[in-house]
């Protein structure tokens, strides 16, 4: 994984305790960067890029249906967002932290770990092939 969407996910993680708010912020900085770096979107604003990724029809379902939860809570701890129903600045709750974090955890099995259990897999099958004297898998 690159180097600064680990830094920035290991504060995120890190810092939840003591401010959901920093935490979300750093876990939308965290998406903009894996999604620029790995997800191979067009830099622009995060709403664009993650309807970039989406459009691809590359993720699925489960991680496409929150991944735009991590920008509007990152919003809410960016901006002083107020509700419309009581005028008090929409704050970022705990919960909602930790849902940012399992999303780009969810984005990190995707784009890291299945790729990577998916190729020590068929490394190991084409060896034995090979050791068969037959050809690799296609």
């Amino acid at each position: 994984m690159p180097q600064g969407i680990v830094e920035d996910y290991k504060e995120a993680c890190l810092v939840l305790s003591d401010s959901a708010k920093a935490s979300a912020a750093l876990s939308r900085r965290c998406l903009q960067n894996l999604l620029r770096q790995v997800g191979g979107v067009k830099p622009g604003d995060l709403s664009g890029e993650i309807q970039q990724v989406l459009d691809s029809g590359k993720l699925p379902q489960d991680i496409a249906d929150n991944i735009d939860a991590v920008r509007n809570i990152g919003n809410f701890a960016a901006h002083a967002n107020k509700s419309k129903s009581t005028g008090e600045v929409v704050d970022v709750e705990p919960h909602e932290a930790e849902w940012n974090l399992d999303v780009l955890e969810s984005l990190f099995d995707f784009y890291f770990v299945q790729p990577a259990k998916a190729k020590a897999r068929r490394d190991a099958l084409n060896k034995k092939l090979h050791d068969a004297g037959k050809p690799p898998l296609k």
